[in-house]
């Protein structure tokens, strides 16, 4: 059998013609194209599991898959995930005039696979000879590029997410925990109480009695919250009250509570010298203590409440989860500010000190406010990791010319020489396996670059500043059609 371009053929490399014809995708393109690609190319058949490119190792053939399913792996520290599927049809791996060196995951076979390889050596004639096929594979070129970058950052948004959700799960765990120590006492607060006003109530006082227990009750309560002494200062309070209760055959389980209340030895004095016997002074006390304690307790519950719908308030002004990812007007300060936050148990880990310093009446920036957010927690939790224990971290915004400069500098040791020309290439990283995935600054330039912004960085021992340089608001071209010093606790 001879083809329209003179190659001999034999049955088999006929019928491989015929099966590519068949295929979605590469059926399209003409037939002595295909002929010219059989005929340079090798037919393999491989098992389900088989490893044909590994990981950063350099791929020089291309694939068309006339049957199985081909996928490749992507770890970006949460383990191996499949990013990319390729069916018949399809062709992979080296692809004319493409940049890629390496895959960024192992390329493997799901399933029993039949592939038509061809190898890069023949790309240059191939050009020539199979104009159509070359154009079809730049545009799956494009398409894969585009595939893995938005695969590349929505891998880096769920980290980002852990990061962000682990840190909050670290804030939200005080408060919360107090709440519910605070609630479950609270109960037996307010059961003490009531037993208490029973007993008083049965008492019979007079009205001069209860007023004068009302005087200790609102004496108690002059604080809003209670007494906070140094430990010794506070132990010492308790035990001079211990002293008085045992003095006046009263209970001695008084004297913690009224130990953190403005009462003094001289209150207790009037109230025992106008009362009648002990068993009314023990309902007194009680009352007043358990009043105290309730009261205290509430605001205990308070104050954590507040604190968690505070984090809760940061978390959805940090994602800007009600507004439309569109760059727009945007005040850098809150998205800082909230980002520390969302960083705080990572900075107490470190036992960090973190300054922020935001020139006053810094003009807005043109940027989309959730991917800016995200920008700042990459380049603060880089810097987290690069510090030694007790480290120094300096966040400084202001305005140089007609841009708004965000600066991020560590006191950590410095980036190598033969290092810094490669931090921003993508799955570059000098963490350990499983811990960095090399996309957090490859990502976080793509992230800036979307609303004109831009990234650089400087370094050297002891000394590391990245800079972000972002366009002021009212100065920004419209990229919207083009798109459709304080110490930080």
């Amino acid at each position: 059998m001879t083809t329209g371009r003179g190659r001999e053929w034999g049955p088999e490399q006929a019928a491989i013609v015929d099966r590519l014809a068949a295929l979605p995708g590469v059926g399209r393109i003409p037939r002595w194209e295909l002929e010219w690609i059989v005929g340079h190319g090798r037919f393999d058949v491989l098992e389900a599991g088989h490893v044909v490119a590994r990981k950063g190792k350099p791929i020089e053939v291309l694939w068309v898959i006339l049957s199985g399913r081909m996928s490749v792996r992507v770890d970006r520290g949460a383990g191996p995930r499949r990013v990319v599927t390729w069916l018949p049809g399809d062709v992979s791996g080296m692809l004319p005039y493409s940049r890629m060196k390496a895959p960024p995951g192992d390329n493997y076979l799901e399933e029993r696979s039949e592939l038509l390889t061809l190898h890069q050596r023949h790309f240059p004639e191939m050009v020539h000879q199979c104009p159509q096929f070359t154009a079809y594979t730049v545009h799956l070129m494009l398409d894969r590029a585009r595939s893995f970058k938005a695969s590349d950052l929505q891998g880096e948004k769920m980290i980002s997410l852990g990061k962000l959700a682990a840190g909050l799960a670290h804030e939200l765990n005080n408060p919360a925990s107090a709440a519910m120590r605070a609630a479950k006492i609270l109960r037996q607060g307010l059961t003490d109480t009531d037993e208490a006003l029973r007993a008083l109530a049965a008492s019979g006082l007079t009205g001069r009695q209860l007023a004068a227990i009302e005087a200790l009750r609102v004496a108690c309560l002059s604080e809003a919250t209670p007494i906070h002494l140094p430990a010794i200062e506070l132990a010492d309070r308790e035990d001079e009250i211990l002293a008085w209760l045992e003095r006046h055959d009263a209970d001695a389980a008084h004297a913690g509570p009224l130990a953190e209340t403005a009462a003094t030895i001289e209150m207790l004095d009037s109230l025992a010298g106008i009362l009648p016997d002990t068993r009314t002074l023990n309902a007194a006390l009680s009352w007043v203590a358990a009043g105290c304690s309730t009261h205290f307790l509430a605001v205990d519950i308070d104050h954590a409440v507040t604190r968690i719908y505070e984090l809760v308030a940061a978390v959805k002004r940090f994602t800007y989860m009600d507004r439309a990812a569109a760059p727009e007007s945007v005040d850098l300060e809150p998205g800082l500010r909230d980002t520390l936050t969302m960083m705080a148990a990572k900075v107490r880990s470190k036992d960090a000190t973190v300054t922020l310093e935001i020139e006053p009446d810094l003009p807005p920036v043109h940027a989309v406010g959730g991917e800016l957010n995200q920008v700042w927690l990459n380049l603060i939790d880089n810097a987290l990791d690069a510090i030694g224990e007790g480290g120094h971290i300096r966040i400084a915004a202001r305005t140089e010319v007609d841009r708004v400069a965000v600066r991020v500098a560590d006191d950590g040791p410095g980036i190598p020489d033969d290092v810094l020309p490669r931090i921003f290439d993508p799955f570059f990283t000098t963490k350990p396996p499983g811990v960095g995935t090399g996309l957090g600054l490859d990502i976080t330039r793509r992230l800036l670059h979307g609303f004109r912004g831009d990234l650089s960085v400087e370094s050297s021992p002891g000394a590391t500043e990245f800079r972000v340089g972002l366009a002021i608001a009212e100065t920004a071209p419209d990229t919207a059609s083009e798109a459709r010093g304080v110490p930080v606790p």
